[in-house]
């Protein structure tokens, strides 16, 4: 079987060097994209911010807390929507089979590219070229033999640059690597597998098959192989988005209504980013609550038009929320999901709505 060439394409602090670059006074200052407000989260912090520890989804309050010269600048999502277009374009002049994962993200198979000859590593490097030209901005490439591995190239050297990683490298790399810089490995699988004490990609590989599978099912199968530096999947060229959302686990229950209400606003301005990014809205919103002894319920309402703002997020999950969903238990986990996505803009937008059409908790 022929050797895949996969690269994975990042733009460095998108928001915040899309900013940067339109506004040159911002240059080598600590900036942060967010929106104003008690409750927002920093969508992307430029470079300048980081090593006060200011991070992407950290609550902006935060990252104030952190750097006190931090520069707030509110997202303009058309300007990124614009740039991520011209390179989207830079992309298909190497190859059609490529798989946005976001505004600022993708991944290229360029097996068979229609440019740049037969090297993955100077198709990257023309492709890096290519975008500080039509953009002047910077993108961090990663280049392998399959998804897993050439994002975890991408993401060895930030910003600006180029990394290229074989599979006979990958294994002393992913011996050492944290797992949950695995794909498919989320907190609650990255806390189970804590409490069998695997920890490393090392760790991780003393357990065989058949204990992955029993511990995780498919999921298992899928660690065993991804480990090893095993990804089969494919680039899924244009690849729709089935439903986009946001859950957090939170260190103590939550007890009551006010206090589960209290964490959606963080959860619907991530939802909204996530929605932005994918230029998509939702017309069903999904609320989900996981509680301490593991049982969740979820709670959803369809709505007449589409929205992607936070704020209509906020209100549709708010009233979702009824006490009966919670009785007098504590809640581990809080969600809001956006399912039935259309492109955004394909509807008119009219005030929100009074009447939602919620079904009947549907618990498991």
């Amino acid at each position: 079987m022929e050797t895949r060439k996969i690269i994975h394409v990042d733009m460095d602090a998108f928001y915040a060097s899309v900013e940067v670059r339109d506004d040159p006074r911002l240059r080598g200052r600590p900036v942060a994209v967010a929106w104003g407000g008690n409750r927002s989260v920093v969508l992307t912090a430029s470079y300048e911010a980081r090593p006060y520890g200011v991070r992407s989804a950290m609550p902006l309050h935060h990252a104030l807390a952190r750097c006190r010269d931090l520069v707030v600048v509110p997202p303009r999502f058309d300007a990124y929507r614009e740039v991520s277009v011209q390179v989207q374009e830079v992309f298909r002049t190497y190859t059609d089979v490529v798989e946005p994962l976001s505004l600022d993200e993708a991944y290229l198979d360029v097996t068979a590219a229609k440019a740049g000859g037969p090297s993955a590593t100077r198709i990257a490097a023309a492709i890096r070229a290519d975008i500080r030209a039509a953009t002047g901005l910077t993108a961090t490439a990663g280049v392998s033999v399959n998804k897993f591995l050439a994002k975890l190239a991408s993401g060895l050297q930030k910003p600006d640059a180029l990394t290229v990683l074989l599979l006979a490298q990958a294994e002393a790399l992913l011996a050492t690597l944290d797992v949950r810089a695995l794909h498919g490995v989320g907190p609650a699988t990255a806390r189970r597998l804590a409490e069998a004490g695997v920890r490393t990609g090392g760790d991780l590989r003393r357990l065989t098959e058949a204990e992955l599978t029993g511990l995780f099912g498919r999921l298992g199968a899928h660690l065993y192989r991804v480990v090893r530096g095993v990804d089969d999947r494919p680039v899924e060229a244009d690849r729709p988005h089935k439903s986009i959302g946001a859950e957090e686990t939170f260190p103590h229950d939550l007890h009551g209504v006010p206090a589960v209400r209290a964490a959606l606003p963080a959860l619907a301005d991530a939802v909204e980013r996530r929605l932005e990014r994918a230029g998509v809205e939702t017309r069903v919103v999904v609320l989900k609550l996981k509680f301490a002894d593991f049982t969740t319920v979820t709670r959803r309402a369809t709505l007449p038009v589409p929205v992607r703002a936070a704020a209509d997020l906020t209100r549709v999950a708010a009233r979702l929320l009824m006490p009966e969903m919670l009785g007098g238990r504590g809640v581990r986990l809080v969600g809001i999901t956006g399912a039935g996505l259309s492109p955004q803009g394909q509807f008119a937008q009219v005030p929100l709505f009074t009447d939602l059409l919620p079904t009947t908790p549907n618990e498991r």
